[in-house]
């Protein structure tokens, strides 16, 4: 296929607005710790978000297995309403890069940041979305073992998308022990942070963590190390406050779920997902 023409770089080799393959760079929207997202246009001038990995990154190994995979692991899952769209990946002059659906909207971070208003109005449907995404990702195969509320992007009109497959893996028969034990720690299970075997429900964990940010604006386990955010986890007599006590507002059969997705035993959590999907949906009457 032809191309646009020859991308453009400054000095120090970062991309700039223009050509880049058969694709054309026009703005830069977020720059993250391994790559910059770009708003482009392919050559059907189709609108797209264009992710490439950073050119010091290029000769780091294990940051390029890992974006690579994350590419790769979209591929196979994407086709869903509440996951990011794949449009293909590859390496153009030396840069690695995955070419995704483009949506207008924000992380819900930022918008718990904000305390924007598109949280209250659509707070059950975000709660329940996020669970059927990683629903479709436990079921394709998969766990996404960075779940949190920075990777799921929120719409202008309430629907959202899971991003960020970097460090996603295939979901083992049963648990077990990561080669490495990236992640973010306030999100991450107990059986993580212990460096213990580990399965899907270590995103149930995790979800249970965003989940509980978002309708309490709180994490459930602060702690500025991991062995601080493990001690919280693991010793709940002191600090952990039930949902409801900072938001009365929040059904108590979705604090009983919540409760049972952050249990400290994986065995004592939700086994999948999908019952998870089940019970907030006859919780919240959707």
């Amino acid at each position: 296929m032809l191309g646009f023409g020859k991308r453009k770089t400054d000095s120090a080799g970062h991309l700039q607005p223009g050509p880049f393959g058969e694709y054309y760079l026009h703005e830069l929207i977020n720059s993250g710790g391994m790559a910059d997202i770009w708003l482009a246009t392919d050559e059907q001038k189709q609108t797209v978000a264009i992710r490439c990995l950073h050119s010091h990154d290029v000769l780091d190994f294990t940051t390029r297995k890992r974006f690579i995979q994350g590419c790769v692991i979209l591929s196979r899952i994407h086709n869903h309403e509440f996951v990011i769209g794949y449009r293909g990946h590859g390496k153009i002059e030396g840069h690695l890069y995955l070419a995704m659906e483009y949506v207008e909207g924000a992380n819900l971070k930022i918008l718990m940041a904000q305390s924007h208003p598109l949280l209250a109005e659509n707070a059950a449907n975000i709660l329940i979305d996020m669970a059927v995404a990683l629903e479709h990702v436990h079921e394709g195969g998969f766990m996404h073992l960075d779940f949190k509320p920075e990777n799921v992007l929120v719409t202008r009109n309430g629907s959202l998308r899971l991003i960020d497959f970097d460090l996603a893996l295939p979901r083992p028969e049963s648990p077990r022990k990561l080669a490495r034990n990236p992640g973010t720690p306030a999100y991450m299970s107990p059986e993580q942070l212990q460096r213990e075997p580990v399965d899907h429900r270590a995103d149930i964990f995790a979800f249970g963590a965003a989940a509980y940010e978002m309708l309490t604006f709180r994490k459930p386990f602060p702690g500025d190390t991991p062995d601080e955010v493990l001690r919280r986890q693991l010793d709940r007599s002191v600090d952990f406050v039930p949902p409801r006590e900072l938001n009365p507002d929040i059904p108590l059969p979705v604090e009983r779920a919540l409760l049972r997705c952050l249990e400290r035993d994986p065995d004592k959590r939700y086994p999948f997902m999908s019952v998870v999907v089940r019970d907030l949906q006859t919780a919240l009457y959707i």
